[in-house]
């Protein structure tokens, strides 16, 4: 952030968009803290921050009355955990634009903070409606985008808006930089073996990953439910394990590009089967291409975790994005586990290691090994995306 805020508004788009209780209090502070050594840098350079972001998503909650419910979705929610962490009050604007909000910025001295309400609000943010954006715009003389959990959205706090800033008054956060770069590891310069360890319940999520991973990785583990569907595309039988019957064709084609780009792809040798989907379902170990119904598999078994901890050891480069069970199961949780441990030993044996978002931070924070990998990224669609080689409006709108 080569730029000086010493005076100036600065709006910055942060991912506020964090759980909460039933009390409505921040349950999971992690995004918050992401954002605050970029809130405290123009803060500390004499800057005033106007901050931005979504929360939920309201316009499909509606009341009854086709109002939005704001009891539920108002960022105002946030402002007394965001105020202790900085250690200073935070304003509160009740809209995100209008006169109001516009006295409000105008009023804002350098050191001050003022949080916008839920961009989400307004139906003008998903569309990138430039009306709304330019309106955002005239809050600040700078925008600095920090939200890379959303900056594959092209929507008007993310993307539109950048598009009202001359090119020196608008840069990326340090948490945006610091994904950028780490992703660099994988994409740009990875060390080798570069090992994907790919999970999570469907290849229909994932099939834009899996298709540019084979073009980049020396090995690919496949675990989770999505394993169910390349193991029935090898003939094997899976009982009642989801299986996904119209992309067993697509499975084939992937296994058959693996093999043609020599990629080592390994599918769990045996499974921990159950005969219910409930945590408290008998269960035992299965070989995976053998399962009978109404068996399913819900974690990998004890060989499958030998052999994927043995290559992750050897790895020197590793992304890892999905769960390798239904880890929310204590009796289902032991792959994840394993898999999380062994990256967290090859991460102290000077691997770099990437946690790709989504489930696999939840995994990895339960397991409490975060500290222990390389990066855990904050975004999953925006990360996922990256990997595969998308230009992320967000990203791009800053550069050009």
């Amino acid at each position: 952030m080569n730029i000086n805020f010493t005076g100036k508004k600065v709006l910055v788009r942060v991912d506020f968009n964090v759980p909460l209780n039933d009390q409505f209090q921040v349950s999971d502070d992690t995004r918050i803290r992401g954002a605050l050594p970029t809130i405290n840098h123009i803060l500390d350079n004499g800057g005033a921050v106007i901050l931005m972001s979504h929360l939920g998503r309201p316009l499909k909650k509606l009341n009854p009355d086709g109002t939005v419910n704001r009891k539920r979705y108002t960022l105002n929610h946030v402002t007394s955990h965001l105020s202790n962490l900085l250690g200073k009050p935070v304003q509160f604007a009740e809209e995100a634009v209008g006169s109001e909000t516009q006295k409000k910025a105008d009023a804002l001295l350098s050191g001050e903070v003022l949080l916008l309400e839920n961009t989400r609000f307004y139906k003008g943010e998903k569309k990138g409606d430039p009306e709304f954006a330019k309106q955002l715009a005239a809050l600040a003389d700078i925008y600095v985008n920090d939200a890379f959990g959303t900056a594959h959205r092209a929507h008007a706090s993310t993307t539109t808006v950048a598009q009202f800033f001359e090119a020196g008054n608008r840069c990326f956060g340090f948490l945006i930089e610091k994904e950028l770069e780490n992703a660099k590891h994988l994409t740009d310069y990875p060390k080798r073996p570069l090992t994907a360890i790919i999970g999570g319940a469907k290849v229909s999520d994932k099939i834009l990953l899996l298709e540019t991973l084979i073009e980049r990785v020396d090995n690919l583990l496949i675990g989770g439910g999505m394993a169910y569907t390349f193991i029935q595309a090898q003939g094997g039988s899976t009982g009642n394990s989801l299986v996904e019957e119209d992309k067993i064709e697509l499975a084939k084609h992937l296994l058959e590009r693996a093999k043609r780009n020599q990629v080592n792809l390994v599918l769990p040798e045996d499974s921990i089967i159950a005969d219910a989907f409930k945590e408290d379902a008998n269960h035992k170990v299965s070989p995976s291409n053998a399962i009978e119904a109404p068996w399913m598999g819900l974690d990998i078994g004890p060989k499958a975790r030998e052999a994927f901890r043995t290559v992750i050891l050897e790895s020197r480069a590793i992304l890892w994005n999905g769960p390798m069970g239904v880890f929310e199961f204590p009796a289902f949780a032991n792959g994840t586990r394993d898999v999380a441990q062994a990256v967290a030993d090859s991460t102290e044996d000077g691997t770099f290691s990437l946690i790709g978002g989504g489930d696999s931070v939840a995994a990895i924070n339960q397991m409490g090994l975060a500290n222990e990998v390389s990066y855990v990224s904050t975004g999953g669609g925006a990360m996922l995306e990256l990997l595969e080689g998308k230009e992320l409006p967000g990203i791009k709108a800053i550069g050009s």
